[in-house]
Order: structure tokens, then C-alpha cells, then sequence
């Protein structure tokens, strides 16, 4: 059958993160520092909700769009802590995660040879996500020495007539990288005078550190009618398995997206998105406790890392740190696996975040201290074993 798969499809690579961990599912006593999924469980009052969602009976479809309710609470948390106005009826989507909602924004947008920009290290659905839609992914990279930012005039290099879209993570998944207002200002003069759609996922958003204020992109002048925002539950309340996103646009823009995502999907989950209604009325106070843990742990495996020679700036967002193994004498690979098979502990190549991330691995504070504590200590003992 391999001769009738979409050559599209057939040429794509499989996730390199999921491959990695493919080798660490067949040992045992692996501590994990490599799944980007947070240790907490959903908090109890976002569970109950869903308990009684489905004691009431609610099990049915929901409209395409979800739940004029969830809707509702989408717009107003965005307006709240985003200062983003959005039209709750008309210009909000809710999708099953923010992969979903991506995919059907990329499908709605791009017209087959159309080009998607996108900054790398960066997570690992964005170029296939392009490719699936019929573009052609474009990496920007960003370097250690800029903090990981996008800088505008790297932007604007890659930038071509068939350049329709910008693709943006700030908190960034691997790096943890966020981006000043004063940077996001040239990203966004840029989009202005070449006339980009930006796909903004600031699903990291909450999970900002040393107060750091998060700037959506589309708050700024002439942004909103040209962007979409992503957000979803997942990561800042601990809702990875209810697996709900939304997108925020322009009414024409989501009237486009929920073509797709009505044929494709129908609709979330309704259990998942009554949860949703409770995490995004009434969960901020859980988000910030599960936040300042995930500072305590960012605090300790930073120091412990550069403390054993491994160059790893503070993150300021998301919850993962990038560390510098070129000292080592290794390839990302070859330390990853050696350190997997000799100290079982586990990270993530950073080549599986694209080609600039070699030299890298990522490593995931979203698990016990006492757990990075003695992973910490492992690979101090195995960096001084390469040396």
C-alpha cells in the first residue's frame, strides 16, 4: 500500500519527540523530564463540573461552533486578561485543542504553494501542519544569544511573494522564550507592510515568570483583523485529556474555519467543554498555584544545569527549559540516548524541535520537584563522566 498514500503525507517525518519516547516506554525507572504535559491533576471544582455535566444527561452534540455558554466565557476571559475585544457569538470557535483549531485555520487560509512562517526551535506540529494544507513551511530561526526571540529583520529575509502567513508561539515550547512589547511591535510592522495572517498560539500565555507581562500580538495597532488567536485549557489548568482549544478572528476568518471543523469534527466534546466553562470562570486562583510551582521548579533546574556546565538561560514562559549540551562533545541525539540508557533519564533531542535545535535538548519542569532533583543529579554525575 505504500505506493497509494498521499505523497504529502508519506514524506512527512514522525514526531521526534513520540519516537524518543517510544525507546523510553520500553524501560523501567526512567525519570521523565520530556512529555510536555503538567504533573497536576485538573483541579477538583474543574472535575466536579464535568461529573455533573454528565449527571444532567449533557451528551449530546453541541452547535459547531461550541457551546454559546463556553463562548461566552471565552470572550470575556480574553477580554480580562488578554485585552482583546472578541464577539462571543460570531468571532470565537471552540475547537478540539489548539492542534485542531491550527489545522482547520491552515486548511482555511492557504491555497496549495502559499507559505507559512515560522520561528524554530518551535513545537513540532507547525511545519507538518503547513505541509498538510498544501503550503510550504518556512523556518525563521532564532539563536540563544537573542534569547530565542523572533527578531524582525530575520523575519523579513525569509519573506518571498508567496509568504501568506506567520506563525507565532510566544511562551515557546521548547525554549520557554517570550517576547517584549518592543520586539512584537517590529514583528507586527513587518506583518503590516507584507500583509501576513499571523496564527498567534499563546496557549503558554498564563505561564509567565519574574513578572513578565505577555503581549497577544493582536493587541496591537492593525493586528486584530489580521490575526488569529489560539488559547485553549490544557496546559495553565491541567486539562490536557478534556482536549479543548478555541480560536479567536474576524467573523469572515472563523466563518472559514468552522466549514472545516464542522465536517471534520462536528464539534468538542460537551462534557470537556462544561469543564471549560468552570476552569475559565472560577479557575484562576488553582492556575496561579500550579504556576508559582512551576517558578520553583524553573528556579531550581535552571541553577542546577548551568551549575554542572550545560549554558541554560532563565525561561521566562511555558515550562521547559533548552540547555546547551555542545560542551559534552555530543550530537542532542546521542547525549539524549546515552543519558536515557546510562542514567535513565529522559529529555527531548532538540532537533525534534527542527534543525537549529541541535546542540540543544529540552528538558520539561512539569513534574515533582523531588523527581528534577534527582534527575538533576543523574545527569551532573553523566556530564562529568563525558568530560
Amino acid at each position: 500500500m505504500e505506493d497509494k498514500i498521499a505523497t504529502h503525507v508519506r514524506d512527512i517525518p514522525r514526531s521526534g519527540i513520540r519516537d524518543f519516547f517510544e525507546v523510553v516506554q520500553t524501560m523501567r525507572d526512567v525519570i521523565s523530564l520530556g512529555i510536555g504535559e503538567p504533573d497536576f491533576t485538573t483541579p477538583w471544582h474543574i472535575r466536579e463540573a464535568a461529573l455533573f455535566s454528565l449527571e444532567k444527561g449533557r451528551t449530546g452534540y453541541t452547535s459547531n461552533l461550541g457551546l454559546p455558554r463556553l463562548r461566552e466565557s471565552i470572550a470575556a476571559y480574553v477580554a480580562r486578561n488578554f485585552h482583546i475585544t472578541y464577539d462571543a457569538p460570531t468571532e470565537v470557535l471552540v475547537s478540539v485543542g489548539v492542534s485542531e483549531a491550527l489545522d482547520v485555520a491552515l486548511r482555511a487560509l492557504l491555497n496549495p504553494g502559499d507559505e507559512v512562517l515560522y520561528h524554530e526551535p518551535c513545537y513540532v506540529s507547525y511545519s507538518p501542519s503547513a505541509i498538510l494544507a498544501h503550503g510550504v513551511p518556512v523556518a525563521v530561526p532564532v539563536h540563544e544569544k537573542d534569547h530565542f526571540q523572533l527578531r524582525a529583520e530575520d523575519l523579513e529575509k525569509r519573506i518571498t511573494p508567496r509568504s501568506k502567513v506567520l506563525l507565532l508561539n510566544f511562551p515557546t515550547n521548547p525554549t520557554g522564550a517570550t517576547m517584549p512589547r518592543e520586539a512584537l511591535e517590529q514583528i507586527a510592522d513587518v506583518c503590516r507592510r507584507h500583509d501576513l495572517i499571523v496564527l498567534s498560539d499563546e496557549i503558554y500565555a498564563e505561564l509567565t515568570y519574574d513578572g513578565a507581562d505577555h503581549v497577544s500580538i493582536a493587541t496591537l495597532p492593525g493586528m486584530r483583523e489580521r490575526t488569529v488567536f489560539f488559547h485553549g485549557v490544557s496546559k495553565a489548568w491541567a486539562m490536557t485529556g478534556f482536549r479543548i482549544g478555541y480560536a479567536c478572528a474576524p467573523r469572515v476568518l472563523i466563518e472559514a474555519m468552522m466549514k472545516i471543523h464542522q465536517y471534520a469534527i462536528l464539534c468538542a466534546p460537551t462534557t470537556s467543554q462544561d469543564a471549560a466553562i468552570e476552569a475559565l470562570d472560577h479557575g484562576e486562583a488553582a492556575m496561579r498555584h500550579m504556576r508559582d510551582e512551576y517558578g520553583l521548579r524553573r528556579n531550581y533546574i535552571t541553577a542546577a544545569l548551568n551549575a554542572m556546565g550545560l549554558p541554560c538561560p532563565l525561561p521566562r514562559g511555558a515550562f521547559y527549559v533548552f540547555p546547551d549540551i555542545r560542551s559534552t562533545g555530543l550530537s542532542s541525539r546521542e547525549f539524549s540516548l546515552r543519558l536515557l540508557q546510562e542514567k535513565k533519564v529522559a529529555v527531548v533531542p532538540g532537533p525534534a524541535f527542527g534543525a537549529c535545535g541541535e546542540g540543544f535538548v529540552r528538558c520539561s519542569y512539569a513534574t515533582g520537584l523531588d523527581q528534577i532533583k534527582i534527575a538533576m543529579q543523574r545527569m551532573k554525575e553523566f556530564v562529568e563522566e563525558m568530560r
